[in-house]
């Protein structure tokens, strides 16, 4: 499965250009071993989170360890970068399987709904990556509990995984607002993550091994009681991805069970997990359930990611096989057992078969985990089911090297189930060997003696025809195989150096027959008979699309390739393609598992996958071992003897695997002999004491015929003639093989003896006894002689000496030992009175004179089995094993043994006689033995059954044997064609003899020989070649790592027509190595420079003071003088040592140089404390140097010669051409004849991030810096203007951090540092040592590690101290008369102690590991030389993992006395200890002693004063004297100021300095300007800044950070030194940002009132991102239309660094913190938008970030603002996006005004961000000093100035209801209203009149009527 992201190192790419495709990851053999691992996690920044005013925080989890991030407020783009470091120890193939999960989280939310997105992928995607990380890399972030939301937002992150010795990659972060999220975005290829189902379809399963005890099942049976015999395994199976999970049902009681179900997951396709595993499981109710097997499923090897043939993951319906521990049931399981059936490691044994199927569905989720399959789909699936009928056929060769040596041996094929003997479920067959005891091969191993009859055995098994698929997958490996020995062959074409036409021919032929093979079709399915699925056909599309492009670009590099690298680049490409190709996941044939057994005891194994020895009728198609002879190297089965050196068994074999009706084919391929079928019984008896023996004994286990294990009763009168076969004789017997040898096979000497027995009766003394045995064996049976009657019976062997008295016992003085009874043993050396018996051991020893009369006899007396021999068949021999009956009755019916088969063997009728020579001449490196550093080594050969031993070599781990060894007469029956092609393996061992005990194994290699049959095959020279020693320390073969053995082995057939070539020469009695083999050797001298001794250790409890060196190359060995004493000068004080010596002339065969360090000690004791060997001494040679000496090659031979390391420079100085010393500063190299250096310098990095290098010396991004400060006219142009526009540099922040800036690219925060053409300084990367150029400093002497020798467990460590030593090895004449030449190492520095001041420079770490709990430490620096130490823990750093310290540690030492120099950073603990975080050191005395002058960089310009004044000690025109003088070259002469004579150059001022450009202030005299441009033209250190990784001894191997820094080393001899650098760290500034918000417009009415109006009650929130304080306005309530006043102040103070764009935030994380944290963030402010509620959570309407350093240019009025004005404007469809974005830098313009727009994430209709606002602010800056001179007040408090702030004028409706009741009822009710409140005033009044009406109306009209009657 693909996935897309952009371009490794982190620079996003384009988004026109196409995203990059990584690799699928490939399944590899992970290794099991545990080790140390880290993993790095930088979270950088996220964008476009979902949710709008968050506060988000990041959780970073890998396994059970979890870090998070510091929380960021409101905001959806929140900026981290934070670094996480995560320890383990693991084993790979349990780490990359782990998953590492991003997810975000909104840090307010105490609901579910807190989560907003993740990100999972796994480990070993990540190792699998380039420089095993994604750096840079941006994560598409989603909800798998919702796989319809799409994209949750973006993850930016760098991610690295390390191992012991991996190199940490550049995690720096960039951030930009031009990154192409698109472009570098971690996501499948192709689409959107879509939610998908991943449905396997379970149908069945086969072969489940028992896993429960069958006790209850026993006691049922003899009970009577229960059901019928029930399988004892309750299986189910998981299918688990991506985390992911889902069971299968339980099937009870079932070996064969039968699922038909559908286990479905829902995930996100695709995904970034890349296995799908599947795990069988056995139910138990009471314990926990028990792991069968696993299996897993790479799903790129299920998939494909391609354009055009791309696929889903699809598999099946097939079989797949599992495989784990042996499938016999054992209530004890070992643990590495338990670990096979989960998949860790190699399974040993078939453990079953399921038949599945899996398809992946897009855009749906499962609504049922489990479902089961319709009937219909379970008939369709039948088909896949179709068995065919095949045979398996092996022939066993021979068996060498058999560790099983107490019981017969045997060995078993199986292949699935079938031919597993301890399996009752399978029907018999022949499939295993005829039990047969090892025979000693007279040195040390064992060997089955088959002789001419090779057993074979023969399985058959049915199985799916899958031919079509393994037949494809063989001709793809074919493919591949022939491509890589084209490819290893060109390789060692090219290292021979070869002719460039030879290398063109092969070339050609190469790519020719690739063209031809890969042309060729890969088999297709026949309908019919083969059963083809979706995945069979989509390979097969894909594997044809690929193979053409194989073809297409083979035959374009045949036709434009012009350069061998150029093509084999190309090829390797082709070749790795091929083996993805070469991978077939269907592959439903079991594997053939062999197992070497011994009685019932499994011992070791080998595992041949199906594939490899399967038949075809094409060829080409067959499997690589079909039919061929093979060796196997059986291992143990588990982990749990992985570090056991020992081979259980080596084994040569015939494997055939095919159809039976191809069976023909197998015997029709056994030309060298005739197969033959074995019926076979063994007759047991017993012994009785009195009765001997009987077969009628009533305790006698076992049946009077049987066959061999005893357990199957087989009389001979009940074998029967199957159909087709014939009985040929009468039963005989047959001896079994073994008993065929004496005790003496295979020895030269043997002991014999016998003892003489007495007895003595009370009152008798001792006598011979009358009644008894007077002479015995060892186990007090009677002897057949007695010792004088003892013959030789066997010809060729003779008495070496005469009889003797063993006394070397627990005997007396005379050799009796005494018992009471001699049945009873109880032997004693001491005679007691109650002693009865006594007896004594005659031993003699005879020689074997005569190995050619030695022959082999039939002990007829032997008890042994008997078989009858049948003639070959008549039918066909399917015919016969397929209808064979059983023809062995059993007399007890009730009894169920196992059923047996015939023996099969393959009979050999001619002999072939060989003779070995293996001419063993050297080794070097072995590993060490004892505990002094050396070995006594010797070699032990193996051949077949014959093994032979060298001389040892006593206490040297380089020994030369030189000796051949001689295998006379080996009898071998493979043809003699067949023995050319497929010769037996040589097995060469080393050991380390061991006076007392054992000897101990040193290593193994493996060789082929050379087989000479005719006399052209004898007459070809053979030469000696290398063999990897393989140590085993790796647990796997060919590791490597213990040595080299040289070595060759010739082979020759024994004939009359071809005599054998003569013996070689004898040495005593041991063979020498003939001289046309032997290396020629030559005289040759060699130069020995062997400075002194540093950092020696105690070496048993006593210091070594007086240290000797000896020195031993070839016969010669010569020692130093004796140090007087190490503590005061540790040099030797004559140090060279010079060797006339022969050696081989041929480079390949140098012999190592061996060192030995004693120690002079009292009592005339001399220790061997150390030893060393120069293995390859090789880049030490050098041509003899003329009569004058070097003085005449100086003027002969242009350039610096990389390869002469005497201390003597080579130069021809050519400087036509020379440009400005500023854009050319590695002329030098390239003028010299000098590589550019691979190490790179750095270009755009920051201060507390890693370096990205570019190859080549100053950095490009320099250069191109300095062509555009040019081209702006921006350089001074001569030196009267540069001083007109002198500047104080001072006052422009110009400092030595400008300098550091300028040089890293970053021209931003350097200031005016490059217009002022000042200059710049070289960064590094890596180590000063490590830069190709310099070689680490070793031209005038290595440093070699002393070892002690074998480690023991008490000892930290193996190494002792170093030796200095440098060597010249140049040919002298073979005339001794002739004169030597002159010698290399003539002038030498005087060794006497130098005192030195050491300045270093720490400018800063990166990336130190966390101690904290935090994710923090506290860091300080402590640097120590000799007994000078400075601690800075008062100086800490605290709450940081990228401190810039800025000092300069000015410390005093005595070189050599203190020769390392250790910077280390400690955490600070106020409590606990303080952690050691990480350390490096420097050697000193190699900087000083280089020709290099490493002691201070070389400056660019010679200043007298400025940034760049001159700081070394010497002025360079002394320094250029000094150099010649060193080199014997001629002084240089000056002629005036402007000219120098050097190496017969002369050499102008003007060559280096053209033009005005090149002219800068404060430059010094011009003759120090030319010297120094002379010396920069020399391979001398230049001014730098170099890059040391930290480590720490608690995890070695894995980097702890790394340090920035450089050494100054000032000699006292050369005078005081300079000036010291002042690298004091920048110090932030004081700054306000003052916000004037003026006016809102167009804001979104978020309410409504009850009046039915839109409104909000505004106010606007403002904040700096890192700073707590958040200032709001006040609130303008009402705003009916959008618009809000406010005239309104913010005051943010912050401290602000100008040349690094940074705040810088100081503050403590919690209360309890003693130190505050310093923070870098970007600059940037915040303005959010906010609707005012007073009983509930105020809602946020929308928000505006700006970047202070690069911000939108305010629009001029609220009109013309809109979102057009954002940087990440997303253009509808169709509309055009503006040309380009114009933005401000409020830093430097100090104040902007105008309106911004504000927004919210939230989608609207068209799926972008909507347009929530608008602000009118102004933005200014004030510095520290304007502070109180323009004074400020918040809001508009006093002081109210700066400007003054009037009351905003808002409208009448704009106020707090219900402060303000009169306001409401006017602008609310009655603007609303007033109609209604008018109508209701005048109803209210007529109503009113009415009442008053009515109710006065009876008293009016009463009064009249009384005042009418009155009247």
């Amino acid at each position: 499965m693909g996935i897309v992201a952009g371009e490794a190192n982190g620079v996003p790419v384009s988004s026109s250009q196409k995203p990059a495709r990584l690799k699928p990851r490939v399944k590899r053999n992970l290794s099991t071993k545990t080790q140390d691992f880290q993993i790095r996690v930088r979270v950088m920044e996220a964008r476009r989170l979902v949710r709008d005013n968050i506060h988000p925080v990041c959780h970073v989890t890998v396994e059970a360890q979890q870090r998070q991030t510091r929380i960021r407020h409101s905001t959806s783009s929140p900026y981290w970068n934070e670094i996480f470091f995560l320890n383990f120890v693991s084993s790979q193939a349990e780490l990359f399987e782990e998953l590492i999960t991003f997810k975000i989280f909104n840090s307010k939310k105490l609901r579910s709904d807190s989560f907003i997105g993740q990100f999972q992928c796994d480990v070993g995607t990540v190792y699998d990556k380039p420089r095993h990380a994604l750096l840079n890399t941006w994560l598409l972030l989603s909800d798998p509990a919702d796989n319809m939301a799409g994209s949750m937002g973006y993850l930016k992150v760098s991610i690295c995984v390390l191992g012991p010795g991996d190199n940490p990659p550049n995690m720096k972060s960039s951030r930009s607002d031009k990154d192409d999220i698109e472009g570098n975005l971690l996501k499948p290829v192709g689409v959107q993550l879509t939610p998908s189902t991943l449905t396997l379809r379970l149908y069945r399963g086969e072969d489940i091994p028992q896993m429960d005890s069958g006790f209850g099942e026993g006691v049922k049976r003899v009970l009577g009681i229960g059901e019928e015999k029930k399988e004892l395994v309750d299986p189910y199976v998981t299918f688990q991805f991506a985390g992911k999970k889902v069971s299968s049902r339980r099937e009870y009681h079932s070996e064969s069970p039968v699922y038909n179900q559908e286990l479905k997951l829902g995930i996100r396709f695709p995904s970034m997990c890349e296995t799908v595993k599947l795990t069988v499981f056995d139910w138990d109710k009471v314990t926990a359930d028990d792991v069968i097997a696993s299996k897993e499923l790479e799903v790129s090897a299920l998939s494909s990611a391609c354009d055009e043939h791309g696929f889903l993951p699809t598999f099946g319906p097939c079989y797949i096989n599992f495989y784990g521990a042996p499938r016999e049931f054992s209530a004890l399981v070992p643990e590495e057992f338990n670990s096979l059936n989960l998949g860790e490691g190699e399974g040993c044994s078939y453990r079953g078969r399921l038949l599945v199927e899996l398809n992946t569905q897009l855009g749906e989720l499962p609504e049922q985990p489990v479902v089961d399959i319709a009937n219909d789909d379970v008939l369709c699936v039948q088909s896949f089911m179709r068995r065919r009928h095949y045979r398996l056929h092996v022939a066993f060769l021979s068996a060498t090297m058999v560790s099983a040596v107490d019981a017969p041996v045997e060995f078993e094929i199986s292949i699935g189930n079938y031919g597993n003997k301890l399996d009752n479920n399978v029907p018999p067959c022949s499939s295993t060997t005829q039990p047969t005891n090892a025979v000693f091969d007279g040195s040390s191993y064992y060997f089955l003696p088959w002789g001419n009859l090779k057993p074979c055995v023969m399985v058959d098994s049915q199985w799916e025809d899958i031919s079509f698929r393994l037949e494809a997958l063989n001709m793809l490996l074919a493919l591949a195989r022939n491509l890589e020995r084209h490819v290893e062959g060109l390789k060692a074409d090219i290292k021979a150096k070869v002719a460039k036409e030879v290398l063109a021919t092969k070339i050609i032929a190469m790519l020719d027959g690739l063209i031809q093979q890969a042309g060729n079709p890969l088999p297709a399915p026949v309908p019919g008979d083969h059963r083809s699925n979706e995945l069979d056909a989509q390979l097969a599309k894909l594997r044809e699309e690929h193979l053409s492009g194989i073809v297409e670009g083979a035959t374009k590099l045949r036709e434009t390739a012009t350069d061998v690298e150029q093509v084999l680049v190309a090829v390797e490409d082709f070749l790795s393609l091929l083996r993805q190709l070469a991978h077939e996941p269907q592959n439903s044939i079991p594997d053939v598992v062999v197992w070497m057994l011994s009685g019932n005891r499994r011992i070791a194994y080998y595992r041949i996958p199906a594939y490899d020895v399967l038949y075809a009728s094409d060829p080409a198609a067959a499997g690589y071992n079909c039919g061929k002879v093979q060796t196997l190297n059986l291992k143990y089965p588990g982990s749990g003897l992985a570090g056991n050196r020992s081979m259980p068994c080596h084994l040569r074999l015939k494997a055939w695997l095919g159809l039976s009706k191809y069976d023909q084919h197998w015997h029709q391929s056994q030309l060298d002999g005739e197969l033959a079928v074995f019926a076979e019984t063994y007759e047991n008896q017993m012994y009785i004491p009195g009765i001997k023996w009987t077969n009628k004994a009533p305790t006698m286990g076992r049946s009077k015929w049987s066959d061999a294990s005893g357990k199957l009763k087989l009389p001979k009168d009940s074998f029967v003639e199957p159909q087709g076969w014939r009985f040929v004789g009468d039963w005989y017997i047959s001896p079994e093989i073994s008993m065929q040898f004496d005790r003496d096979a295979g020895h030269t000497k043997f002991m014999e003896d016998a003892f003489e027995c007495q007895m003595r009766l009370p009152g008798i003394g001792w006598s011979a006894p009358a009644v008894g045995i007077p002479w015995s064996d060892v186990r007090g049976d009677s002897a057949l002689l007695t010792k004088d009657e003892f013959v030789l019976r066997q010809k060729g062997w003779d008495w070496e000496d005469v009889w003797e008295t063993d006394v070397n016992r627990a005997v007396d003085e005379e050799g009796w030992e005494y018992t009471i009874e001699p049945s009873m043993a109880g032997w004693s050396a001491v005679e007691k009175r109650y002693h009865v018996c006594r007896r004594r051991r005659w031993v003699r020893q005879r020689l074997l004179v005569d190995p050619s009369l030695i022959s082999r006899h039939e002990d007829e007396e032997a008890h042994c089995r008997t078989r009858g021999l049948g003639v070959r068949h008549a039918s066909s021999t399917r015919s016969l094993l397929k209808n064979r009956p059983t023809d062995l009755d059993s007399d007890d019916e009730e009894e169920d043994h196992t059923q047996t088969a015939p023996r099969m063997f393959l009979s050999f009728q001619q002999v072939y006689k060989y003779q070995l020579r293996a001419y063993v001449y050297q080794a070097r490196d072995l590993d060490a033995g004892d505990t002094r550093g050396t070995s006594d080594p010797y070699a032990q050969v193996s051949f077949l059954g014959c093994s032979q031993s060298t001389e040892m070599v006593r206490k040297t781990v380089s020994p030369t044997w030189d000796q051949t060894l001689i295998f006379e007469e080996m009898s071998l029956y493979d043809s003699p064609d067949s023995m050319r092609t497929s010769p037996p393996s040589i097995i060469v061992e080393i050991f380390d003899f061991n006076k007392f005990g054992k000897p101990d194994m040193l290593g193994r290699t493996f060789a082929k020989p050379t087989v000479k049959l005719t006399a052209e095959d004898a007459e070809r020279e053979t030469q000696l070649r290398w063999y990897s020693i393989d140590n085993g320390d790796d647990g796997g073969e060919g590791g490597g790592g213990g040595g080299e053995l040289l070595a060759v082995f010739e082979l020759y057939l024994i004939s009359e027509e071809v005599p054998l070539p003569f013996k070689p020469s004898k040495r005593g009695a041991l063979y020498e190595v003939p001289s046309g083999i032997r290396p020629v050797l030559r005289r040759t001298a060699v130069e020995v420079l062997c400075w002194g001794v540093r950092d020696m250790k105690s070496f048993q409890l006593a210091a070594v003071t007086s240290p000797s060196a000896q020195f031993s190359i070839g016969s010669k060995t010569i020692s130093t003088e004796v140090i007087r004493s190490t503590k005061k000068n540790p040099n030797f004080t004559n140090p060279i040592l010079f060797f006339d010596v022969l050696l081989p002339e041929t480079e390949l065969y140098t012999p190592p140089l061996n060192i030995r360090v004693r120690d002079h000690r009292m009592f005339a004791r001399q220790p061997t404390v150390g030893i060393t060997s120069l293995a390859c001494i090789d880049k030490y040679r050098c041509a003899t140097l003329p009569p004058e000496g070097l003085s005449s090659l100086k003027l002969e031979i242009a350039g610096v010669d990389s390869t002469d390391r005497s201390g003597e420079h080579i130069i021809d100085l050519d400087i036509e051409g020379a440009v400005d010393d500023s854009d050319n500063d590695d002329i030098s190299l390239a003028k010299l004849g000098k590589t550019t250096s691979k190490s790179a310098l750095v270009s755009k990095s920051d201060l507390t991030e890693k370096l990205i290098s570019k190859k080549g010396g100053i950095t490009t991004a320099k250069k191109s810096m300095r062509k555009k400060a040019v081209e702006s006219g921006k350089l001074i142009a001569t030196h009267d203007s540069a001083l007109n526009k002198c500047m104080d540099d001072t006052s422009e922040g110009i400092d030595w951090w400008s300098k550091y800036y300028a040089s890293c690219g970053q021209e931003d925060k350097a200031g005016h540092y490059l217009e002022k053409n000042y200059d710049t300084i070289e960064i590094y990367d890596t180590e000063l040592e490590q830069l190709e150029r310099f070689d680490g400093f070793t031209d005038f002497c290595d440093s070699f590690l002393l070892n002690r020798g074998k480690n023991l467990e008490d000892e930290e460590s193996d190494v002792i101290g170093q030796l200095k030593v440098l060597c010249k090895i140049y040919p002298l004449p073979e005339d001794p008369s002739i004169a030597l030449p002159p010698r290399y190492l003539t002038s030498l520095p005087p060794s006497q102690p130098e005192e030195c001041l050491i300045r270093v420079y720490i400018i800063c770490a990166v990336d130190l590991q966390p101690k904290d709990n935090n994710g923090l430490a506290d860091p300080y620096l402590v640097v120590k030389v000799g007994d000078e130490k400075y601690n800075g823990r008062d100086e800490r750093k605290a709450n940081t993992i990228n401190p810039i310290f800025g000092q300069m540690v000015e410390l005093k030492c005595v070189i050599p006395l203190h020769t390392h120099l250790r910077m280390q950073l400690w955490d600070y603990d106020l409590v606990s200890s303080d952690d050691l975080i990480g350390e490096t050191s420097i050697d000193l005395e190699s900087r000083l002693l280089s020709k290099h002058g490493a002691t201070c960089g070389l400056p660019r310009s010679y200043c007298t004063s400025g940034p760049n004044e001159w700081r070394l000690g010497t002025t360079p025109m002394e320094m250029l004297e000094a150099y010649c003088k060193r080199n014997s070259m001629s002084l240089p002469q000056y002629y005036g100021k402007t000219a120098v004579k050097i190496a017969n150059r002369v050499l102008n001022i003007g060559d280096f300095e053209k033009g005005d450009a090149a002219i800068q202030l404060n430059l010094g005299e011009t003759d120090q300007r030319l010297a120094l441009h002379v010396l920069r033209q020399l391979p001398l250190v230049r001014e730098h800044v170099e890059t040391r990784p930290l480590y720490n001894p608690i995890q070695p191997g894995l980097e702890q950070g790394k340090l920035q820094m450089w050494v100054d080393i000032f000699p006292r001899s050369l005078g005081p030194p300079g000036k010291a650098v002042d690298i004091t760290p920048r110090v932030p500034h004081n700054y306000q940002l003052r916000c004037i918000i003026w006016n809102t417009k167009d804001v979104v009415l978020d309410e409504t009132s009850i009046t039915g109006d839109e409104m909000s009650d505004i106010y606007v929130k403002g904040w700096i991102p890192g700073i707590d304080e958040k200032q709001k306005t006040d609130v303008h309530y009402r705003s009916l239309d959008g618009e809000g006043n406010f005239n309104w102040r913010y005051i943010f103070p912050f401290k602000y660094l100008p040349a690094e764009q940074s705040i810088i935030v100081e503050k403590k994380e919690h209360f309890w913190n003693l130190d505050e944290t310093e923070t870098r963030l970007p600059p940037q402010f915040i303005v959010q938008i906010w609707d005012n509620d007073k009983f509930s959570i105020d809602d946020f309407l929308g928000s505006l970030h700006l970047d202070l350093t690069s911000m939108p240019e305010p629009a001029k009025s609220a009109k013309s603002c809109s979102l057009k004005m954002l940087s990440d404007y997303q253009p509808l469809p169709g509309e055009k996006p503006p040309a380009q974005w114009k933005t401000v830098s409020l830093m430097d313009q100090k104040r902007v005004f105008g309106w911004w727009p504000c927004y919210s994430n939230a989608a609207g209709k068209d799926g972008r961000r909507q347009l929530s606002g608008k602000v009118e602010m102004t933005l200014e800056i004030v510095s520290g000093e304007e502070i109180d001179t323009k004074p400020a007040g918040k809001g508009r408090d006093d002081p109210n100035m700066n400007p003054k702030l009037e009351e905003p004028i808002r409208p009448a409706t704009s106020f707090l209801w219900f402060a303000s009741p009169f306001k409401t009822l006017r602008f609310i009710l009655w603007r609303n209203y007033k109609w209604w409140i008018l109508l209701f005033i005048i109803v209210l009044l007529l109503v009113i009149f009415v009442i008053l009406f009515v109710y006065s109306l009876p008293d009016a009209t009463m009064t009249r009527l009384v005042e009418k009657i009155w009247q």
